[in-house]
């Protein structure tokens, strides 16, 4: 048995918010022009919520069933408040995409092209990104540089929005990031596509620099992940894209 995620504490969070914030002011020309997506996976919904109110509309989660267990959590609490822009961040199964198309807004991460069809099939016109395999770790997800522009053309094809580029950093200290950042944001120019998602916890400073769009948080906003709870708790390994 999968254990669920671990309760959301809020201590802290507002000082946490106000950190990344100032970082991200002082690393971007244009602040207002930076898209924060909250990642709370790991979480229960109470921390969707914490972010939602806090002005915080964009959530990203990495494993559908807790996106979809969220979603239906924060529906039940009902309040009133504003509703989440999910962000899909994990490896897109096209098994579980008929349960999410109709929550997500925001598809990150698409290597290829079969990922994209089962998508359109089920929500047309929906945003993705492609991820681009700056890296070149076995085991990571992304499609080789090389390979970007036949795949987005291809996603084009399919009735689908494509938005952007997205990209994870290599393990070690951030300026590592740097080189494929710039790749990622050189690919972005000559695609004439205006959204790059690059940029975690330790490495927004960079990931600005070299012109991310659109950082994606855990860390840094919700502090480190609970162990997950529950009979049975496991630890699943984790997935490429989720250091965040």
């Amino acid at each position: 048995m999968t254990a669920g995620p671990g309760r959301f504490d809020p201590d802290g969070f507002d000082g946490r918010l106000e950190s990344v914030r100032t970082r991200i002011a002082r690393a971007s020309g244009d602040p207002s022009a930076v898209r924060i997506v909250a990642v709370t996976k790991g979480f229960t919904h109470e921390a969707v919520a914490a972010a939602l109110a806090a002005g915080l509309a964009d959530i990203g989660e990495n494993y559908a069933d807790e996106l979809v267990a969220k979603a239906a959590a924060l529906e039940a609490a009902g309040g009133g408040g504003p509703s989440p822009v999910w962000h899909f961040l994990g490896a897109v199964q096209r098994n579980k995409v008929g349960r999410l198309a109709p929550l997500v807004t925001w598809w990150q991460g698409l290597s290829r092209i079969e990922e994209g069809r089962a998508i359109a099939r089920r929500r047309p016109g929906s945003n993705v990104l492609v991820e681009v395999d700056v890296a070149g770790l076995p085991g990571r997800g992304g499609c080789p540089p090389e390979e970007v522009d036949r795949l987005v053309g291809s996603l084009r094809d399919e009735d689908l929005e494509v938005a952007g580029l997205m990209a994870v950093g290599p393990p070690g200290p951030p300026e590592a990031s740097r080189p494929g950042f710039a790749l990622v944001s050189h690919l972005a120019d000559s695609l004439d596509l205006p959204v790059r998602s690059f940029g975690m916890s330790d490495d927004l400073e960079v990931a600005l620099a070299e012109g991310s769009t659109m950082v994606r948080v855990g860390r840094a906003l919700f502090g480190e992940r609970p162990p997950r709870t529950g009979p049975g708790a496991v630890h699943p390994s984790p997935e490429p894209r989720t250091t965040l």
